[in-house]
């Protein structure tokens, strides 16, 4: 599903040069679910934006579901995120002036019929169970069903790989764990592969395979005392 060879990227800051990413290899099959975690900026939104096509590497390879992406231009690798990348962000994207439904509908494949697509739509609404929440607009809804409705866009044109962002990281733990749990079990269910990036150690230990960006990461950063704090208990929790 995902290949990734020799894989670098640095931004200019004040003028000078911050390396952020160095990945000589990873790779992550058909319906595997991953979540990445790690300090703040080691790289980690920055590899979904590569892995999606939002942003071009510097150099190296990023292969996904077959389409080598770095050797696309810029207008098809829109094109190709649009028709096989679900993406989930932390603080939704909804627009305010359509309703869930029509914050769904507006990512759908134009080709399919008004019919077709509200069955598509109510379908969704349903697994994520929003039945009766169609026709809010996303100020008439808790910011988990906000959520659930940005989960329904990503989903809806059955993607092959779908991204998270920290989506858990604007809720409380009690829908953060709600979240958690339908994105693993939509995932499963129709056999998108996952990857999650989260600072949620309680999400990132429900997944099957979990990995710190570190170890994958040649380029090192220093983790802020809290996360060092946070990284020892969990491996007190683990022992």
């Amino acid at each position: 599903m995902l290949q990734i060879r020799d894989l670098k990227k640095q931004f200019k800051v004040d003028g000078r040069v911050v390396r952020i990413l160095d990945i000589p290899e990873w790779t992550v099959e058909k319906g595997e679910r991953v979540a990445i975690t790690g300090p703040s900026g080691s790289g980690k939104s920055t590899l979904l934006h590569l892995v999606s096509g939002i942003l071009r590497a510097d150099s190296g390879e990023i292969v996904v579901n077959g389409q080598p992406l770095h050797s696309l231009a810029e207008a098809k690798r829109d094109a190709f995120r649009a028709s096989s990348i679900g993406y989930v962000l932390q603080d939704f994207h909804l627009i305010p002036s359509l309703t869930a439904r029509q914050n769904v509908e507006i990512a759908m494949n134009s080709r399919l019929s008004r019919k077709e697509r509200k069955q598509v739509v109510d379908y969704w609404l349903e697994q994520v169970g929003l039945s009766d929440r169609g026709q809010h607009l996303p100020s008439q809804l808790s910011r988990g069903q906000q959520q659930r409705v940005a989960i329904v866009r990503a989903l809806v044109n059955q993607p092959p790989l779908l991204l998270a962002d920290e989506p858990t990281g604007s809720l409380d733990w009690e829908t953060a764990d709600e979240i958690s749990s339908l994105l693993l079990d939509l995932s499963e269910a129709h056999g998108h592969t996952l990857i999650v990036v989260t600072h949620d150690l309680n999400m990132a230990d429900r997944f099957p395979h979990c990995l710190n960006i570190q170890d994958i990461n040649q380029v090192r950063r220093e983790a802020s005392p809290e996360q060092r704090v946070l990284r020892v208990k969990r491996e007190e929790v683990t022992i």
